[in-house]
């Protein structure tokens, strides 16, 4: 699984299937996912998702529409339903004097051909030549979403309000894309009075109670990094390039000579804080502790998401078909003896044994435990008349405790839990790979895809946060 994305405009936000380019065709769906850091900055080197430029927001110049005409299916609109249209769609209507009218209604109509051309490649599931080979709608729309991510944040690397096109693209296309969930219901007996006192029941519907819940909760988050971002304006640091002087920085300040913090990582792609020699204010940096503070917990709330939707998919039959038929030989002979002879396992200590590096290792080593832990449910759900691996967790309950197998499944559950939880920025598994790339659940899709970016730009937000932070300790010490 490539863990690696790079997110400028072809950029790396978190699943991911990382898309693929619509104008790509017939590319297999193993080719469009794979799952790793958000964005090229900082945050993105432990972030979990990736993507290349938007296929749905892909520029288009003034002549591709006379080389490209929209699909025949699409009926002409006139003015007054491509002004409700485009109303629908949030994009901008302008008013000017009479004289103007039909340079606006040519405006709107090029807006209108450019909606339907990105919506048709939308449809088409990624195969623009119509045959049928794309992907199904679910994995297209979070491709969708991802790539939409990549394209809107992917070249803001630093503490800065976001460009109004970038800001006005991702707003709009984003109500596009979550449209969808306003027709994705659930059925439900309501108790209906007929004029006459008669009481009968009849099925209602209502919004899907998972999408009814989560979504609202998504655009809020949505919202406030926009506007933890809109908060950075006049700012008392500045960015330098790596390497560069404080006086070639695109921010002049007075004073001849200021030194630049050097990184001690490997983040050079990443522009470099600057402050002042004597650090910061103090309103100044409580602001910056308030605001790192609030993406955290947004981080959090994302990832609690994120990490539900992924839960709620379908294991797909594919996963289960390619589990290692021993779980012992999957994780080897140290931490097979490790989580079965102990009398009472601690997964920390083993952990603490295993002294993990690096980000990659501790990654192999989830895939390895989640896959030895289905493999000994399977094992331990044998004999059972069910043979659905999509219900192996309801399988269980019907399990003897004392079973070897079972006991190893538990003792696995706990050191993925206890992983994670210590690496809590850990890449997606191969099982969530193969979740998104084979879930075909259109409402689980955008909450997983949706949430999943709004994790990895409050990721991004906090680790620039504190590159600022650490600047100013920096330059503060110095001083003493």
């Amino acid at each position: 699984m490539d863990n690696s994305s790079n997110f400028d405009d072809n950029s790396d936000v978190g699943y991911q299937p990382s898309p693929s380019s619509v104008d790509q065709n017939d590319h297999s769906i193993t080719e469009n996912v794979g799952y790793s850091p958000l964005f090229s900055g900082e945050s993105f080197a432990y972030c979990r998702s990736n993507s290349e430029v938007s296929n749905f927001s892909e520029p288009i110049d003034d002549n591709s529409f006379a080389s490209e005409p929209s699909p025949s299916l699409w009926t002409p609109m006139k003015h007054g339903a491509s002004q409700a249209a485009l109303s629908r769609l949030g994009v901008k209507q302008h008013r000017h004097s009479v004289d103007e009218k039909s340079d606006d209604l040519d405006l709107l109509e090029t807006e209108l051909d450019m909606m339907r051309e990105r919506f048709s490649k939308l449809l088409l599931g990624e195969d623009m030549s119509g045959g049928g080979k794309g992907v199904c709608t679910a994995v297209t729309i979070s491709n969708s979403i991802t790539n939409l991510c990549a394209t809107a944040f992917g070249q803001n690397l630093k503490l800065e309000p976001l460009k109004p096109e970038k800001k006005g693209m991702w707003r709009r296309e984003m109500n596009c894309l979550l449209s969808v969930c306003d027709y994705i219901v659930e059925f439900s007996p309501t108790a209906q009075y007929l004029e006459d006192g008669t009481i009968v029941e009849m099925m209602t519907s209502k919004p899907r109670s998972d999408i009814y819940i989560n979504l609202p909760a998504l655009q809020k988050l949505d919202t406030m990094l926009i506007e933890i971002l809109d908060s950075f304006q006049d700012t008392e640091f500045w960015y330098a390039e790596q390497g560069s002087i404080s006086g070639n920085s695109t921010r002049s300040r007075g004073g001849s000579f200021r030194r630049i913090v050097q990184r001690k990582d490997e983040k050079w792609w990443l522009p470099v804080p600057c402050v002042h020699t004597g650090g910061l204010s103090d309103k100044s940096r409580k602001h910056l502790n308030e605001k790192r503070d609030c993406a955290n917990q947004i981080h959090k709330a994302a990832m609690a998401i994120n990490s539900s939707a992924l839960a709620e998919m379908d294991i797909p039959e594919t996963y289960m078909s390619n589990l290692p038929k021993s779980g012992r030989t999957s994780l080897g002979d140290t931490i097979y003896r490790c989580m079965y002879s102990a009398d009472k396992f601690s997964p920390d200590h083993l952990l603490d044994c295993l002294k993990i590096s690096s980000e990659h290792e501790a990654l192999e080593l989830a895939d390895k435990v989640e896959s030895s832990m289905f493999t000994w449910r399977r094992k331990a759900c044998l004999s059972h008349s069910k043979t659905s691996w999509n219900k192996v967790k309801d399988l269980m309950a019907d399990t003897d405790r004392s079973d070897k197998n079972y006991i190893l499944a538990e003792r696995a559950e706990t050191l993925l839990f206890c992983l994670k939880q210590r690496y809590p920025e850990l890449s997606q598994t191969s099982l969530d790979t193969c979740k998104i790339q084979y879930n075909q659940d259109v409402g689980k899709a955008i909450l997983e895809s949706y949430s999943r970016v709004l994790e990895g730009l409050a990721f991004n937000i906090v680790a620039w946060i504190e590159d600022v932070l650490l600047a100013d300790k920096s330059m503060r010490n110095q001083n003493v």
